[in-house]
């Protein structure tokens, strides 16, 4: 384990400043015990309109000096794909803790490059993919492992939206990971893994835009007992985006954005029951509340996002990519 803090306040910096950076931050600091300490970008102005906004103590154009400064506990990275390795270990070497936005890395080789750096280093990793940490994700999660309402005999989980292409846009710039599968088909892959784990075989076929980024892809995952998952993401049109479990004695539902903060129906015997969680945030406050108790606690690793699961994670999309011809 790594050494305890001394202090109770968990001390944050922000590395990339892109939409996501703004959702956590918006979090973060209606958290106890953490305080947004300093924010980087390689646009200064950039950096400076967003400690504006969210009181941060320091600004820093780049993100040397942000791991150089001393009072930092931690430092989410929510910079393009393409540069979460290398940023996660510039971090990790100034003995910085990091929670690293999904996808983890481009590929397995940059995962096990993290880890290793992090068991070497002995400090807190993980990587930063929220769903796991909602409520309502662990209620179905627990209803599930549970078997509740028996196994489960089938599964789908769908993630799409229609975004006009603009190949200026880092959502479509393969070279930074852009395409449909690492940026939003790694939830209905994280949804089955979850639930599921690793599947025995896997299908997959994609459509791709003229620059070569991924524009949608469908999988089956196939498990023992012939148990399948059906999952699509797409940058083409508008899906569901909802994940279902079609279970022995019930269907459970994480309706529409399942992804997010979202609400649960169960149906059983043509009786649908409904949860709702009562969020009152974005939802990213759930996985820096688990990652402050890490930290605290002087852990190096997370349980419920382990290093194991992010190896596993990244090797389905590994094999995916194969599958498909997706190269980056």
């Amino acid at each position: 384990m790594t050494k305890q803090l001394q202090h109770n306040t968990i001390r944050w910096g922000i590395m990339g400043l892109g939409n996501i950076a703004h959702k956590f931050a918006q979090d973060l600091i209606t958290i106890e015990g953490a305080q947004l300490h300093a924010v980087a970008s390689r646009s200064e102005e950039k950096a400076n309109e967003f400690a504006l906004t969210y009181n941060a103590l320091k600004v820093y154009s780049c993100y040397e000096d942000l791991v150089n400064d001393k009072n930092i506990d931690a430092i989410y990275i929510a910079t393009p794909h393409a540069l979460h390795h290398d940023n996660t270990l510039l971090c990790l070497n100034h003995g910085k803790a990091v929670l690293c936005e999904k996808p983890f890395a481009m590929n397995h080789s940059e995962v096990e490059n993290m880890i290793t750096k992090s068991k070497e280093k002995n400090v807190l990793l993980m990587e930063a993919l929220w769903t796991r940490f909602l409520p309502h994700y662990q209620f179905v999660i627990n209803q599930l492992h549970n078997k509740t309402y028996g196994n489960v005999l089938n599964m789908e989980a769908s993630f799409g939206f229609f975004r006009a292409f603009n190949n200026d846009s880092r959502l479509f710039n393969k070279s930074l990971g852009g395409g449909s599968l690492l940026d939003i088909g790694i939830y209905p892959i994280f949804a089955a893994l979850s639930t599921l784990g690793n599947p025995k075989s896997i299908e997959a076929k994609a459509t791709f835009f003229d620059n070569g980024a991924d524009a949608s892809c469908d999988m089956i995952f196939t498990y023992d007992h012939n148990v399948k998952a059906y999952l699509k993401s797409s940058l083409l049109e508008d899906l569901p985006t909802e994940a279902i479990f079609y279970c022995e004695r019930a269907t459970i539902k994480i309706n529409k954005q399942f992804h997010c903060p979202s609400t649960v129906s169960i149906l059983v015997n043509n009786k649908e029951e409904h949860f709702d969680f009562n969020y009152k945030s974005i939802g990213y406050q759930y996985e820096v509340l688990h990652f402050n108790e890490l930290l605290r606690h002087g852990k190096t690793e997370s349980q419920l996002m382990s290093f194991q699961f992010s190896q596993d994670l990244i090797s389905t999309l590994d094999a995916v990519r194969k599958l498909i011809k997706l190269n980056y």
